[in-house]
């Protein structure tokens, strides 16, 4: 079997994605990347890898999808608008021209739907699992981004759309799971979807840039991400499980199983928003983020002594958690 050069690699499958000026088509060494006037440049990355962030028989198009979104999701926790991307392929051996296709099809797609612009990267062979490296630029319109370290006692603790269905996802995807003869085949695809595609909130940015006084993308776990930005603050916080949001297909696969609830508190995947905001902007929050059409939820209050937060489980008694996140070390 004959296969594309890289130099044909790229243009086929990835020129058409460079659409601003400074990619130069991907006919150059380097990118030249211009901000605009008054904006800050907010910088990411993320890198997935087969066998531990996606499944290797994972549809192609889907993983190119995934890989964008993660970032994205950091960049709306930032309140910054997408704007472009680098990416980095580590391809195995049995790679096909096939599977490629799909793959751009998969970026293209999104790029188009968040105007998001390929700068660059770089592709290479490797003896170990497909590697995808992504680098996110996104532009923010103000000074005062908002970080992980600005919670103050007193602040609402707020998170958007719904926490666990991603863990839960991967159990059901990978047949692991011990919630079965709890969910129909609905329930099991729409987790199954929530895994492969997570949604990253980027029209909650600008509520965020406007409100929030902290803010973090939930994607290695609700506990142990919110953890981090309350040790990033200095602060605490007591949160109430029961306001916690799980979608109705999550809801039915903990019924009962505190194991179960724990994995879709602690598991990840969720790439939603995990935000402070000051009582004061609280109705302004929440209402522009009714107008963004995402759901928020005040979970919890952030307390003025430093530690860890105290989980409060429905009939008041405090929870403990044996891990706080997805970790891989």
């Amino acid at each position: 079997m004959t296969r594309l050069t890289e130099d044909q690699l790229i243009s086929r499958f990835f020129a058409p994605l460079a659409t601003l000026a400074g990619a130069r088509g991907l006919t150059d060494d380097a990118a030249v990347l211009s901000v605009p006037a008054g904006r800050h440049l907010v910088v990411t990355a993320d890198m997935l890898v087969a066998g531990v962030h996606f499944l290797a028989d994972d549809a192609a198009d889907l993983v190119a999808r995934k890989s964008l979104r993660v970032n994205l999701s950091d960049l709306a926790a930032k309140g910054a608008r997408p704007h472009a991307f680098t990416l980095s392929l580590a391809l195995p051996a049995g790679w096909t021209d096939e599977w490629l296709a799909l793959f751009a099809e998969g970026l293209a797609r999104d790029a188009a739907a968040f105007s998001f612009s390929l700068l660059g990267g770089d592709t290479v062979r490797t003896p170990g699992p497909l590697t995808i490296a992504v680098t996110a630029f996104g532009l923010v319109p103000a000074a005062d981004i908002p970080r992980r370290d600005g919670a103050r006692a007193g602040d609402a603790v707020y998170v958007s759309g719904t926490i666990g269905d991603g863990a839960l996802g991967l159990l059901t995807r990978t047949g692991r799971d011990a919630f079965a003869d709890r969910l129909g085949p609905e329930d099991r695809a729409f987790l199954t979807g929530r895994y492969l595609l997570p949604e990253p909130r980027v029209a909650l940015a600008p509520a965020l840039l406007a409100h929030a006084s902290a803010t973090m993308d939930v994607s290695d776990g609700f506990v142990g991400d919110l953890a981090k930005l309350l040790r990033a603050s200095g602060v605490s916080a007591t949160i109430d499980l029961s306001q916690v949001p799980l979608s109705a297909a999550a809801r039915r696969a903990v019924a009962g199983d505190a194991a179960c609830f724990e994995t879709a508190l602690t598991g990840g995947d969720d790439y939603e928003i995990l935000c402070t905001v000051p009582p004061s902007g609280e109705e302004a929050f929440v209402g522009a983020a009714k107008a963004a059409r995402i759901d928020v939820t005040r979970v919890g209050v952030v307390t003025e002594e430093a530690g860890p937060p105290r989980f409060i489980a429905p009939g008041g008694a405090d929870t403990r958690f044996a891990r706080g996140s997805f970790s891989h070390f």
